[in-house]
Formats: C-alpha cells, sequence, structure tokens
C-alpha cells in the first residue's frame, strides 16, 4: 500500500533544506579551502585524518581574533601556527579566504585585507590544503602539485616533524616567540640555526644571545650532554646544491604527536603529546639551569656547576680581568691571559693546553684538515688563533677571537687545545739537550751514592726498622687491604652498568683502632646522632682534621651489600651538594664510614625544632632548597652513574658550616643504566612518609620517586613541620593538608610563622606550587629534577597546575609505633620503615 503526501512542497522543501546542511557539514569538514568556499569566524576545516584544524581563535583571555592551526585531538588547544600575528581582529566578522590571485587572505569585517600571502603564479584554480602534518599548502591547481606557499616556510613559534628550515652562510632565525601568553605577536625570543663551523641550534633575546645548543656533529649537537636515544632521533642536516644547509626532523614514530617550541618567556622546549596521561610531556628545555645561559663566565672563562665557584677561568694562564668583581661572583668581564702569545716572535713559539669535556666555545670557524696535528699547524699558522678542536664528523674547527660561552661538563663534550705561551707551559716546555745530558749525569751520581750510603749503614737501617713497627700500635692506612678491596670488589648485582660491573673505590682503608683512637673509644660525648643504620660520631685525625664517623649497628637493616654499595657511590661522586667519603673501614663486624664533618649537623635538627626555626631564615631555605636540587639532579643527569637515592629526607641533608646543604646516606641507593627509567625491587626500603606512592604499594622506583622526596622535603622546609606531625588533625599528612589550603587559595597559610614577615611571597608561592608538582600521585605527571629547578630558579616560568596527590598512607605496625613515639626501627610486610632523627 502507498502513502499519500498531502503536501508535495514540503517535502521538496525539507530535502532540500536537508542535503544543504549535509552540504555545508561536509564543507567545513573538508581539508581543502577553495576561492569559492570562505572560511567565516566559528567555521573551521580539518586536515584528512582529523589530526590538524583551521580556523580563528583567541588566545587566553584575550578576546582579539586569529587565524591559526592547531590539534584537533589534543584537549587543551595547543596553537602551532598564527596567520595574522601582528594584526588581529576586534570581532568575530573575520573571514578567511583565497584569493582569485591564489593568495590566502585574512579579511576584517569591513572587507579589508589585514594579511595576506605573497606567491606568484597563482590562478582561479588554484587551491590550499590542510595536512595532518599541520602545513597549510597554496598549490597552482593546474593539473600539477606545484606548491606555491605553505606555512612550514613560514613558521610561527614552533618547529614541527616535516618541517625544512634553511639557511645560507648567514643566521636564520625561524622561529619567534610569542609576546605573552596571550598575545601571539612577535616577542622578544627568537630561536633558529647559526651554521657557522659547523650548525648548531641557537636562542636569542632581541640581539643576544641566550642559548646555544652547541656543534652538530652529524649524530647529535654535542653541546647537549644528555642529547642521546629518542631525543636526537630524527634530526637531519643536508647540503643543498644551492650552498645553503637544510634542517629537519623526523619523528621515530609516525604516531608521535611532537612539536620544538619557544616559548613567550625565552625557554626552548621538546614536547611529546602522551595520550594516556592527556598532557604534554616536556622531554627537553634550554636553558636548563643557570649554567646554560649564555657566556655567563665572559671571556675566555667557562662555567663549572659542580664546583662551589660556578665561574673558573678556561685554563692555567688565564686570570679574571677583574678579580674584586670576579670574587664578588661578577664574572661578565670574564678571563685574560697572564702571559701574551709570542707567535714566533723572537725565535718563541706557542704551545697548547688540554680542556677536556666541555661545551666548544661559539663563534668556531671550519678549516681543512685531517687530523689534529693537521687542525693545530693551521691554528699555528694564525697569530689571530687562540684555540683549536678536532671533533668527529665536523673536522677542524679554530677559534680566532675570544673563547666565549664555555660549559665544563661530567661527560661528553668535546676537547679543546687552548693557546698558551710557551712559558704557561710550565714541565710541558722544551728542554734542552744540555740540561737533560747535566740532569742524567747528576742524577747517576746521587743514586750511586744513595746506594753505598744504604749498604755501609745497613745494620742500623734495620734496626730502626723493627724498632718503628714495634712503637707504631695504631696505624692509620692499610694500604695493601686498600688496594685488594678495590681490585676485588664488584659489587652488588644491581650496580652492573650496560655490562660492566664498577670496580670498588681507591679509598684509604682505616684500621679499626685509628678510628677508636679518633673518637676515644666512640665515646657518648662524641656522638652526634642515630641514623637509620646505627650511630655517627665526631672524632678527630692525628693530623688534626675533624671527620664524622658512621659506625653500622650489628642489628641494623643494612648489611654488608649496602655499606658497600655506599662506599661505591660516594666514592664516584664529586658535587658541592653531595657529602664527602674520607675512607672507610671494615675489620670483622665492624663496618665504619668516614665523612667530611659537618658542623651544623643536619637540616631536621633546625627545622623542626621550635627554638631553633629562626636560625633558618627564607633566603638560607630557599638556598638550603636549590642546593638539594642541584645535587639531586647531578645524582639523576649529570653524574657519571645515574643514581636514584631513595631515601631523601631532612635528617639525610647535612648543613656545612656556611648552612649549605649536601645529600648524604646512600645505602639505600640504586644506579641505573644509561637507557633504564624505572625499576622493580621486592624490598621496599625508605622512610615513611617521604616513599612515593608507587614505590611503597608496588616497589616500583625511578627518579620520579626522588621527586616525590623532594617535593615532600620543600613542603616541610616552607612550613617547618613535618609531613607526619598533622597525624591529629582533620588531615592524615602535611601534603592533604597543603593541597587543601592551595587549591583554596590560601597557601601562605602553610608558611613557617617564623618566616612569614620577612619571606618573598612570590618564592613561597612558587616553591609551594613546584612542591605541589612532585608530589602529584602518577609518576608521570611529576617534573623531572631539571624542570623543578628550571621552575624554581625562574620568576618568569610557567607553572602547570598540578593533578591532586595522593593520599594514601601505608599503615603496618611500624605506623603505630611512629605516631606514638617508638624509635624502634621496625619492618613489616617487607617494607622497612626508618626513623626521622638527626644526626
Amino acid at each position: 500500500m502507498g502513502i499519500r503526501y498531502r503536501n508535495p512542497a514540503i517535502v521538496y522543501f525539507c530535502s532540500v533544506l536537508f542535503i544543504s546542511n549535509n552540504l555545508a557539514l561536509f564543507s567545513q569538514a573538508a581539508n581543502t579551502i577553495t576561492q569559492t568556499l570562505l572560511i567565516r569566524d566559528g567555521e573551521t576545516i580539518l586536515s584528512s585524518g582529523h589530526n590538524c584544524v583551521l580556523g580563528f581563535f583567541s588566545p587566553g583571555n584575550s578576546t582579539s581574533r586569529y587565524v591559526g592551526i592547531w590539534y584537533n585531538n589534543v584537549p587543551v588547544q595547543t596553537v602551532v601556527w598564527v596567520a595574522n600575528r601582528e594584526s588581529p581582529i576586534p570581532d568575530q566578522a573575520g573571514v578567511f579566504t583565497l584569493g582569485s590571485d591564489g593568495n590566502l587572505r585574512v579579511l576584517d569585517g569591513n572587507s579589508n585585507s589585514v594579511w595576506s600571502t605573497s606567491a606568484s603564479g597563482g590562478s582561479n584554480n588554484s587551491t590550499a590544503i590542510l595536512t595532518d602534518s599541520g602545513n597549510l599548502k597554496v598549490l597552482d591547481g593546474n593539473g600539477t602539485s606545484k606548491v606555491l606557499w605553505q606555512s612550514f616556510d613560514h613558521p610561527t613559534d614552533t618547529f614541527l616533524p616535516g618541517m625544512n628550515v634553511q639557511t645560507g652562510e648567514k643566521e636564520n632565525r625561524a622561529l619567534n616567540s610569542w609576546k605573552s601568553a596571550n598575545d601571539p605577536s612577535p616577542g622578544s625570543y627568537s630561536m633558529g640555526i647559526d651554521p657557522r663551523g659547523a650548525p648548531q641550534i641557537v636562542i636569542w633575546e632581541g640581539t643576544n644571545r641566550r642559548w646555544r645548543s652547541g656543534h652538530w656533529n652529524g649524530q647529535i649537537f654535542i653541546g647537549i650532554p644528555d642529547m642521546r636515544g629518542l631525543y636526537l632521533y630524527g634530526f637531519k642536516f643536508e647540503s643543498k646544491r644551492d650552498g645553503n644547509l637544510s634542517m629537519t626532523y623526523t619523528s621515530l614514530n609516525s604516531s608521535y604527536t611532537v612539536r620544538f617550541w619557544i616559548q613567550w618567556n625565552g625557554y626552548g622546549q621538546q614536547l611529546l603529546w602522551h595520550e594516556g596521561e592527556k598532557d604534554w610531556i616536556v622531554r627537553q628545555s634550554h636553558p636548563a639551569n643557570q649554567s646554560e645561559v649564555y657566556n655567563i663566565c665572559g671571556t675566555f672563562g667557562k662555567c663549572v656547576m659542580m664546583d662551589s665557584s660556578i665561574c673558573k677561568c678556561i685554563i692555567e694562564g688565564f686570570e679574571p680581568k677583574n678579580t674584586d668583581q670576579w670574587n664578588k661572583g661578577d664574572w661578565s668581564g670574564g678571563c685574560i691571559r697572564r702571559t701574551p702569545l709570542q707567535c714566533d716572535r723572537n725565535g718563541s713559539s706557542d704551545g697548547f693546553l688540554e680542556v677536556e669535556r666541555v661545551k666548544l666555545p661559539d663563534y668556531a670557524d671550519s678549516v681543512v684538515a685531517d687530523n689534529t696535528e693537521e687542525c693545530q699547524n693551521e691554528c699555528l699558522k694564525n697569530c689571530s688563533c687562540n684555540a683549536y678542536a678536532f671533533v668527529d664528523g665536523i673536522q677542524c674547527l679554530i677559534w680566532s677571537g675570544d673563547l666565549v660561552d664555555v660549559e665544563q661538563f661530567e661527560e661528553d663534550g668535546g676537547t679543546l687545545h687552548v693557546r698558551v705561551a710557551i712559558s704557561e707551559l710550565g714541565g710541558k716546555r722544551k728542554i734542552s739537550n744540555l740540561a737533560i745530558i747535566t740532569t742524567v749525569v747528576v742524577g747517576t751520581i746521587f743514586l750511586s751514592i744513595s746506594i753505598w750510603l744504604l749498604w755501609r749503614f745497613r745494620a742500623q737501617v734495620k734496626a730502626f726498622s723493627n724498632s718503628y713497627r714495634r712503637n707504631i700500635d695504631h696505624p692509620i692506612f692499610e694500604s695493601s687491604r686498600g688496594r685488594e678491596f678495590s681490585t676485588d670488589y664488584s659489587g652488588p648485582d644491581d650496580l652492573v652498568i650496560e655490562g660492566k660491573q664498577g670496580n670498588g673505590p681507591e679509598l684509604p682503608l682505616f684500621t679499626f683502632n685509628c678510628v677508636a683512637v679518633a673518637t676515644n673509644n666512640f665515646a657518648n660525648e662524641n656522638k652526634l646522632g642515630k641514623g637509620g643504620f646505627g650511630p655517627v660520631y665526631k672524632g678527630t685525625l692525628p693530623g688534626g682534621q675533624i671527620i664524622a664517623v658512621k659506625r653500622l649497628s650489628r642489628r641494623s637493616g643494612q648489611g654488608l651489600e649496602e655499606f658497600k654499595n655506599e662506599i661505591v657511590l660516594i666514592a664516584k661522586l664529586q658535587h658541592r651538594n653531595l657529602v664527602r667519603l674520607l675512607g672507610c673501614c671494615i675489620e670483622g663486624e665492624e663496618k665504619l664510614l668516614l665523612y667530611e664533618y659537618m658542623p651544623n649537623k643536619s637540616l631536621d635538627f633546625f627545622l623542626f625544632d621550635p627554638a631553633k626555626q629562626a636560625q633558618l631564615d627564607w633566603r638560607k631555605r630557599f638556598a638550603i632548597i636549590e642546593g638539594i636540587a642541584r645535587g639531586l639532579l647531578y645524582l639523576h643527569r649529570d653524574s657519571r652513574l645515574r643514581i636514584i637515592h631513595r631515601d631523601l629526607k631532612a635528617s639525610n641533608i647535612l648543613l656545612d658550616e656556611e648552612m649549605n646543604p649536601k645529600i648524604s646516606d646512600f645505602g639505600m641507593a640504586r644506579i641505573f643504566g644509561g637507557n633504564q627509567n624505572e625499576a622493580n625491587t621486592n624490598r621496599v626500603v625508605g622512610t615513611y612518609g617521604y616513599m612515593s606512592p608507587e614505590y611503597a604499594m608496588e616497589g616500583l622506583f625511578s627518579v620520579k620517586s626522588d621527586v616525590y622526596s623532594f617535593g615532600v622535603l620543600l613542603h616541610e622546609i616552607v612550613t617547618g613541620q613535618r609531613n607526619t606531625s598533622f597525624r591529629s588533625h582533620e588531615c592524615s599528612n602535611l601534603i592533604r593538608f597543603a593541597w587543601n589550603l592551595f587549591n583554596d587559595g590560601k597557601a601562605m597559610q602553610l608558611v613557617d610563622p617564623s618566616i612569614a614577615d620577612s619571606c618573598s611571597t612570590d618564592e613561597v608561592l612558587r616553591c609551594i606550587h613546584v612542591g605541589q608538582l612532585c608530589v602529584q600521585e602518577s609518576a608521570i605527571h611529576r617534573p623531572t629534577m631539571s624542570a623543578v629547578l628550571l621552575m624554581l630558579e625562574s620568576e618568569t616560568a610557567s607553572l602547570p597546575m598540578p593533578k591532586q596527590p595522593s593520599f594514601i598512607s601505608i599503615r603496618s605496625s611500624a605506623d603505630l609505633d611512629l605516631y606514638t613515639g617508638s624509635h624502634e626501627i621496625v619492618s613489616s610486610n617487607d617494607i622497612t620503615v626508618t626513623e626521622v632523627v638527626g644526626r
């Protein structure tokens, strides 16, 4: 049976309306712009794979309208390109169109062009296509795919995989930052390529350099010591026929969303979108710390972050240009030569001294040389040449001007040969044949006389030797045993790094009698405190040096494995914010470690004592926070070993005479291999209140475990209270209490009353904010220590909002003992909890 419609006109009208609406939807979803399609404000087009969007947007809290490209599947709008960044439209009447000449235009409500491309060769058939890579292309449309113009050739503040940045003999400042987070107009910072010598990435602030990557050697930028693995994958430089250099980046996996971004505050970042966490992960950020800021130590200076003095003259033979300013921390004047170069004047030539593991200076020139010797000769030919380096993948580089922006690394980097006058070479200067003959003759005569005297008085020498051995009851060192320990000990299994076992340290091995004498037989009046594995005593060596002696308790949880672990780790580490190990003793069941003495004991000695809290004003506390952060960054990234501390807490932060912090107690630390990011253990060790959730509950630990502990410690330093001191309050711990106040905008109520009137509000709020980022429940959300230090030291760094931390409590029999004041070390369910006490 058929169905009759009473009004066919209505049916026809509805059908036309339905088809028109679907055509409109189809046109908005297409990835192509033609001369008949206008993109009005409120409309967008999608790339073919729905990866990128083009349309009008307003950044942040601005009401101005811009045409831009952003990611479609990223919840937080992330704009990667802006058309009319200098000419915003004040209302929503704008139009984006393709003209009859093949040029794109942004028109305001009065049809006035506020921005346009300048392509030639276009026609009525030209089209514009948005690709999944984020590139907007204008094609000629005359039966070919010739590209007349593309946004990848005109980037704004973002470099994307697939882009091609070219440079000739001059710098190419390809990227320009936004003026602010709400203003896409060109800001103060730019990033691009400097091809001189060998290409390198540079960040400029105005006309001045702010940071540079170091030279490209065909695989990595050698000025970034940790550039390896995934981070360097995909960079490629090619020489074009016209002599220009082209840089591209191809992602390891096409499904990865990667971008390189010059922020409006001057930091260059590499970011990776994490789909599972729905957030951007910062893979690299530069400058990462003070040492990376361009030429901070001036000409002929070098930055050495691991030393107490950040800046030093580049090598022997140089001295500060202005000693008074240098000693006050103003290094801008740099260093000068003590002795001018001779350059073959008066028959004298110059020599070279090596500086190893450095970021090579800026403004290098490349010359033809096949080996180091030829490179040196090229430098000697030029009286203006101050240094040279022969680098694999680059060949010979020479520096004819001042040596600037040199940074000392723990590892990696290049070897710089600095030219100095022959008189500065010391023992390396040339010696005449006459001097050599004279030295040999005199030495032979002296040796002959010495042998005759020993033979003549051999009886007296033997008697003296026997008498000396009888009178020495307490030898200080046992060198033979020290060598035996050093060569035989290979450490526990978890010290194996990339297939190589680390040998034990070349440390002095003290006798037990010597240590007993030094501590007055471990007298109570010399007892400094009690740590997790035993008491710590003050002692004095025969030479007068004051030491701290850690005596391993026989019933403690630290066995020989942890003890040797601590020796191996500390012996290999050198940093101003790590405690220095002087020696050790292993005799029978006695195991002792000898450290440098810290006269101000540990951080908790001052921090949690109401009578002493005022001695830690805000300046001292902030310096302590920065020092701990630098020490952790050294352990995680900059040391020869990649180390996870696993027991960071206030009692393990020692303070020297100037209240500088030094991280101690490495008995629970673990070494990671170069590519290892996470490990699992069946034996969870650490201190209640400082352990990260994934470590306490699952035994998973990583550098982010230490970041969590640092976040707890940061809260304690700001508040002057222990994390567990809120057990009797509404909140179960300090972290929950801090989150509630932070979330309510009342973070200043956390501040220790003893410093509330003298502290810097901005610094305190920044510390609390960073602390909240560090204690987030998911390890992947927590920042790395390099990012933490960057956020702490930068007043303009943009801090992301933290996610709510975990409030899970690890409750066992140990909890009750800690809460009721028990001082025993309790282990329950394989969770080792140590008492938080001073030492």
